[in-house]
């Protein structure tokens, strides 16, 4: 699956996205895998709450299914102004 990177979240991993092969059923899975990798992984997901996630373009929470999902994307929230 592709997973995309935005903003601060992008800076912090140094790539706007990338291939991911994975077992993980859900996205806190993913997220957990993802930290495993490396320090970079692990301060750009050190504090989930700060994140939000959409799996296939769609907003979701990080106990959402990623089974036969083609997109995860993470950004931090979005204000209007």
């Amino acid at each position: 699956m592709d997973v995309l990177y935005f903003a601060w979240v992008r800076e912090r991993i140094g790539l706007p996205k990338e291939k991911v092969t994975t077992d993980a059923a859900t996205v806190a899975e993913l997220v957990a895998e993802l930290r495993a990798r490396e320090e970079r992984y692990d301060l750009a997901f050190s504090d989930p709450a700060a994140l939000r996630v959409a799996v296939d373009q769609e907003l979701t929470d990080f106990d959402a299914s990623i089974r036969n999902a083609r997109e995860v994307a993470f950004f931090p929230p979005m204000t209007g102004g």
